[in-house]
């Protein structure tokens, strides 16, 4: 199944980001407060990170996706919101605690803004290093938020990175064009920007923009 996707994603002249694209503008009017769609862009957000070895972002972003996966799959009806969820732990009071799915959808959200403002660095500067596109991403979305052992952690995957050209080939398929995954790119930070603001929005509502790491 995957390698017919893959085929199908190529046939269009798409990137490894297209499906993502894809998936972002079938949205409904409502969709930025799908529980599915978020789980889905987040998986989406593992296969990025896969290419840049930022392992330890990547094991809490699948922490972070389990959890709300758990509370999804018990009532699919119910959780198909990520209002109600919310809504459910402010009411019980445990939307604050370190293991709730408030905080999972709130870092999730922090970590989709870590990728869209990586990639468009990548696009606004061609000469910029992947490391120096990293770091400056990580300034301005992540660091703010995390306290002195995720900052560590970051520290220490910063040393594992590919170059800017190692990654941008393993977000093309062979033989694509570069200006058709900078297209790709552009098509995805503007679908996904709206949809981040909106859940940024929801967090705020619930007063939880603003919790930090350890």
């Amino acid at each position: 199944m995957a390698v017919k996707r893959k085929r199908g994603v190529v046939e269009r002249g798409g990137s490894e980001l297209r499906p993502a694209v894809d998936e972002l503008s079938l949205l409904k009017s409502d969709g930025h407060n799908n529980t599915r769609a978020l789980l889905s862009l987040s998986n989406f957000l593992l296969h990025v990170l896969d290419k840049i070895t930022m392992a330890v972002l990547r094991q809490d972003i699948h922490q972070n996706i389990e959890r709300l996966e758990k509370i999804y799959e018990s009532n699919p009806s119910s959780y198909s919101s990520l209002l109600e969820i919310l809504n459910k732990e402010v009411g019980d009071g445990t939307a604050k605690r370190t293991t709730s799915c408030s905080r999972a959808l709130l870092w999730l959200t922090r970590s989709m803004d870590f990728t869209v403002a990586l990639l468009e660095k990548l696009v606004e500067d061609p000469e910029m290093s992947l490391k120096q596109a990293i770091e400056e991403a990580y300034e301005n979305t992540l660091r703010p938020w995390h306290g002195w052992i995720s900052s560590a952690a970051y520290k220490v995957a910063l040393k594992l990175i590919p170059e800017r050209e190692e990654f941008i080939a393993l977000l093309m398929y062979k033989g694509q064009d570069y200006n058709m995954l900078e297209k790709d790119i552009q098509s995805l930070i503007s679908l996904l920007l709206p949809f981040l603001n909106d859940i940024h929005s929801i967090l705020m509502t619930f007063h939880l923009e603003r919790l930090k790491s350890i």
